[in-house]
């Protein structure tokens, strides 16, 4: 976290004369300052754990954090791709240049900074595993690796074998790629790696995106919604909710239930459908 978020406001006071009312006038600064709600609950929760650190090393005699609620957190509306739309999406895009990139999203469930930052040893061909092991970020203006969100965003999934396919093939045309670049191209060992072997641009990725969804006839969704696409296409399928929590990397089952509550009622009615299922026979 920058430390402009808290400096201005909190930096000068002393630990035990910080007060409930300081760390809320801090909040609202920076909400006044155009950081969302989900920016300023980070910070918030930051305060808070180093509080609490402050509290059990006898620097302070409570945690004030604690008696501040953090603002509200405005879940922004998802939208899936449905069976029939995904499948015509996958036609659509057989042979584009980022079609590995883009069915790995989507079956895989990866954010788009993972899948960026995916490198060639992270794929496991013999195993048909993918290890999630870094994210691709912008920090300081340079595109970096970075480590995952959280622990549990650090995962290996198993690949559908179309998925393996389409990784071998884009495996080839990076082949070709770097035979005409020649001296000039940037090792990185990248898997989605632009054109010269180095990282690519999250614009980029989301223009072409869009240009293909255009082309397929498809109504425009964010690069994001694949995630959840992903995410919905299994659970509708019967896939445990802790298996899908695992396969996104969510830290909690609860927050893989909130953010797909919509398919919540399927799901509760194909459960009917299996019990009445079972007490027939």
């Amino acid at each position: 976290m920058p430390p402009h978020n808290l400096i201005p406001i909190l930096g000068k006071v002393p630990l035990d004369l910080l007060t409930p009312a300081l760390v809320q006038e801090m909040m609202n600064n920076r909400l006044a300052a155009g950081l969302s709600g989900k920016s300023v609950a980070y910070i918030h929760q930051v305060l808070r754990t180093a509080l609490t650190l402050a509290v059990r090393w006898d620097l302070v005699s409570r945690n004030v954090a604690r008696l501040v609620d953090r603002p509200r957190i405005e879940r922004k509306s998802i939208s899936p791709l449905t069976p029939e739309e995904a499948r015509k999406f996958l036609a659509a895009i057989r042979g584009h240049r980022l079609e590995a990139l883009f069915s790995v999203a989507l079956a895989l469930g990866l954010r788009q900074g993972e899948a960026l930052g995916l490198q060639w040893e992270d794929v496991d061909f013999t195993a048909g595993t993918l290890r999630v092991s870094h994210q691709l970020q912008r920090i300081g203006g340079k595109l970096t690796l970075v480590a995952p969100k959280t622990d549990r965003s650090r995962r290996t999934l198993v690949m559908p074998p179309m998925i393996v396919d389409r990784l071998r093939e884009h495996e080839s045309r990076q082949v070709g790629e770097r035979l005409w670049a020649g001296p000039n191209w940037q090792e990185s060992g990248l898997v989605f790696g632009n054109r010269g072997g180095g990282p690519t641009q999250a614009r980029r990725v989301i223009e072409q995106f869009h240009k293909a969804l255009a082309e397929a006839g498809i109504r425009h969704i964010r690069f994001h919604d694949l995630r959840h696409s992903c995410a919905t296409l299994l659970l509708v399928q019967g896939v445990s909710p802790r298996v899908v929590m695992e396969i996104l990397g969510h830290s909690e089952i609860a927050l893989t239930m909130n953010a797909y509550s919509h398919v919540v009622p399927e799901l509760q009615r194909e459960a009917a459908n299996r019990m009445q299922a079972i007490l027939e026979r």
